[in-house]
């Protein structure tokens, strides 16, 4: 053999397979989403060149390190295996954005009108019926999915991207990769996905119905809501406090006022950096091997299923509490109770406008939005204190 064909056999064109190079496809196609589509870019792109990199044949990326009979080190593995393992398997990443989403989150539209706390919790209401649904396929033998890996999927139906990489990094860390990319491709399709499942559940006259303003919270309430919201959450489900945990923090620094610094740390550089690995971490699931199976088409329907049935039931709950309250509540503010912060209460405040152009619903649509945010963490506690035992 000579050097050329050596050279040609050690290359990646040489060993590169077909489910590869699909894989990297698909890692462009999401750097595309991305870039052209605005479809969250801030962790489509990372995971789009996590999923290129994982791929690339021969490269290392996310070999694994090999010790010799000794238990010496004898190959370092490859970045991406260390980012995943640092940053995802431990849960660390998750947690981190998580606190930086508290330290961006605004609780006064909640604590202003904290019925809206409802409609979050019907929001997630998506996430046990698509488990019920795992569940089933399992069943009937279309899917090989266990009672772990189905309450995982589920998870997607929060529209809560960390969440569902929280989850899954512990209940169905072999689902990671397809878990995380359904959860951001579906929250990124917010604008596409709810308008149509809102307006066939809601009137044109329920549309425009116009909402009183909201009265001033106090800085003392901002205070007090994260504060007791972890001290409940950690005595009655201790598995949740984790996420919540991070997220009160991340609020507390923002509502006291008196760790600015830290405040905008959590905000920006902090929560950009975390963001970077995290994307490459989860872009490190996508190899060909573990995406490219009957699973993760299930996985991908499941999700948005999940999702709209998520929709429907925070504007079914909206309309019902519309009946029940002397206060008017515009159905519409429903939907924003999936955690898509603060997407979806952006689209509820759109759909609003098109029906009435004086009619504001975005601070009132962020009041069950931020709800979502805490009902997707309670509704994941729950999921790993039951199923992952």
């Amino acid at each position: 053999m000579n050097r050329v064909t050596q050279l040609f056999q050690d290359s990646g064109l040489y060993q590169l397979e077909s489910g590869q190079f699909v894989m990297m496809l698909v890692g462009l196609l999401l750097i595309y989403l991305a870039i052209k589509k605005g479809f969250e870019p801030l962790l489509l792109l990372p995971i789009g060149m996590g999923a290129i990199l994982v791929n690339v044949p021969g490269a290392g990326f996310l070999a694994e390190p090999v010790y010799d009979a000794a238990g010496h080190l004898a190959e370092p593995g490859g970045i991406l295996y260390y980012i995943y393992e640092a940053g995802i398997a431990t849960g660390i990443f998750p947690l981190v954005i998580f606190m930086g989403v508290g330290a961006m989150t605004d609780f006064g539209p909640l604590l202003a009108n904290p019925k809206t706390l409802f409609l979050g919790a019907a929001a997630q209401f998506g996430i046990f019926t698509t488990v019920l649904g795992a569940v089933g396929l399992s069943y009937f033998g279309l899917m090989d999915f266990s009672l772990a890996d189905a309450a995982a999927i589920g998870i997607i139906g929060g529209a809560d991207g960390p969440t569902a990489i929280f989850v899954s990094s512990r209940l169905a860390p072999d689902l990671l990769g397809a878990i995380a990319v359904a959860a951001y491709s579906y929250m990124a399709l917010v604008p596409m996905i709810q308008p149509p499942i809102m307006k066939a559940l809601t009137t044109v006259e329920e549309r425009r119905i116009v909402m009183h303003q909201l009265r001033p919270v106090s800085q003392i309430e901002k205070i007090i809501f994260p504060l007791s919201l972890l001290v409940m959450v950690a005595l009655f489900l201790p598995s949740a406090a984790p996420l919540l945990g991070m997220f009160c923090f991340g609020n507390l620094m923002r509502e006291s006022k008196v760790v600015d610094r830290l405040s905008d740390t959590t905000q920006n550089a902090l929560i950009n950096i975390t963001t970077i690995f995290l994307g490459l971490g989860v872009g490190s699931k996508l190899s060909s091997d573990a995406f490219l199976n009957l699973e993760t088409l299930g996985i991908l329907l499941l999700g948005v299923v999940a999702f709209g049935i998520g929709t429907a039931s925070g504007v079914l709950m909206a309309k019902l509490m519309n009946k029940l309250t002397a206060t008017p509540i515009n159905p519409l503010i429903g939907a924003a109770g999936v955690s898509a912060v603060p997407m979806a209460a952006r689209v509820a405040n759109k759909v609003g406008l098109e029906a009435n152009p004086q009619n504001f619903l975005l601070m009132h649509a962020m009041g069950p939005n931020v709800a979502g945010v805490i009902g997707s963490a309670v509704a994941a506690g729950v999921m790993i204190s039951f199923v992952g035992g």
